[in-house]
């Protein structure tokens, strides 16, 4: 893998931040675009733009066709049996609040909705909310000492026959990754319904819906080197016609009349509206810039960078390291002992590191971590070894003054 070309796709990562070359490391938040994805959406404005779907003429046409390999792309990048099982929305938080709705009438009071302790509040809130109209209870998977799913904790809850289990594939604060194969099998064999939050994973697994076993698996474009506002709800299509439609109005229908109207097939029955078009393109040529780019010498590369990263924040003893394993994916959590992470992070920027800090969108994670947030530094795959000794050096940098403070 020549790596240095890979990044150089990256037109961002060029910028200085004053005297300092930037350092991203906050791709977990979002990631940076390839060239390839600013000129797919710039082509559709420049030369394709219309509406989809509707238009009888020849660049309408045009534009739909686009979008509409967009979801041919999408089913064999995660192994979908049918397109109609590919569903385009804003985002993973727009997925699992579509999917939330539309499974309203099928819980009751009583039901039981399991959810991953470390989960994003996007694979919290949406269950809280279908539980108040439903008078089911949420209740948290446990974590163990070592901050991953408590599997013995998980199989007794499981003898409750929960309704519902929402699951991060890797977790956006830790970056563990869970076996969601082995947990929705032990799920589904509970008869529960099985949802993943796939948006931490997607450009960094090689996800297959089919062997995770999963009814729903969301994801964002903008995690995956896409465009902001689009993004996948796969589910598989006997549980996708259950669904309850969250949105109506145009693009949705078979027939409209004031006595009464009667919704379309999947999926469009679940993509009321217009949809997000020239991001959806980009989504496509993210799709091929990973089906060129990501294979396992840039997995490798990637989990190299991670390790470089846990090594030297580990070999820093005013650093406290949370749930860091070997096989971690994308992100690193981590606090100076004694220093608040916005300072940290305040800091580090000044140096041309970027990096997150603050509770990450998941509040109860940090709950039980007794904490009130924290630095998190993620990669991507065009993270090299330059950012992370920046990063490293940075860091050193910033405990070194706040050190003369005392």
């Amino acid at each position: 893998m020549n790596h240095a070309a890979i990044r150089a796709q990256f037109p961002l990562l060029t910028l200085c931040q004053g005297d300092y070359p930037l350092c991203y490391l906050d791709t977990a938040a979002t990631a940076q675009k390839p060239e390839c994805v600013i000129a797919a959406m710039d082509n559709y404005y420049r030369q394709q733009n219309a509406n989809v779907h509707r238009g009888s003429y020849q660049l309408s046409a045009s534009a739909t066709s686009a979008v509409e390999a967009v979801r041919d792309q999408l089913v064999s990048f995660i192994n979908a049996c049918a397109r109609q099982e590919i569903i385009f929305t804003h985002g993973t938080t727009e997925s699992l609040n579509l999917l939330a709705y539309g499974l309203t009438p099928h819980l009751t009071a009583g039901d039981v909705i399991l959810v991953d302790s470390a989960a994003h509040h996007a694979n919290l809130v949406p269950w809280q909310q279908l539980a108040l109209r439903t008078g089911a209870i949420v209740e948290p998977i446990a974590l163990d000492s070592q901050q991953r799913l408590n599997i013995e904790a998980f199989k007794s809850q499981l003898a409750r026959n929960p309704k519902l289990v929402a699951l991060s594939h890797v977790s956006n604060v830790l970056g563990t990754v869970n076996d969601v194969a082995q947990l929705c099998q032990l799920a589904k064999h509970a008869g529960a319904i099985t949802v993943v939050d796939g948006a931490q994973a997607i450009a960094h697994l090689n996800v297959d819906v089919q062997t995770i076993g999963c009814d729903f698996y969301a994801f964002s474009g903008h995690k995956m080197y896409g465009p902001t506002g689009v993004g996948v709800l796969w589910g598989k299509l006997s549980e996708l016609e259950q669904l309850t439609p969250m949105l109506t109005g145009g693009e949705m229908i078979k027939t409209v009349s004031f006595s009464g109207t009667t919704f379309g097939a999947l999926p469009h029955r679940l993509e009321a509206g217009t949809p997000p078009i020239a991001e959806i393109i980009g989504l496509g040529a993210a799709l091929e810039f990973l089906k060129q780019h990501a294979n396992n010498d840039s997995h490798a590369h990637e989990q190299h960078m991670l390790q470089l990263l846990q090594q030297g924040l580990a070999q820093l003893p005013e650093i406290e390291l949370y749930g860091a394993h070997s096989d971690n994916c994308g992100a690193v959590a981590f606090n100076v002992r004694g220093e608040h992470h916005q300072d940290i992070g305040a800091l580090l920027d000044q140096q041309g590191v970027a990096i997150r800090c603050g509770h990450h969108c998941a509040m109860p994670l940090m709950e039980l971590l007794q904490l009130s947030g924290c630095c998190r530094a993620s990669i991507g795959i065009y993270t090299n070894e330059q950012d992370i000794q920046q990063f490293l050096a940075a860091l050193k940098q910033a405990l070194e003054l706040l050190n003369e403070d005392f």
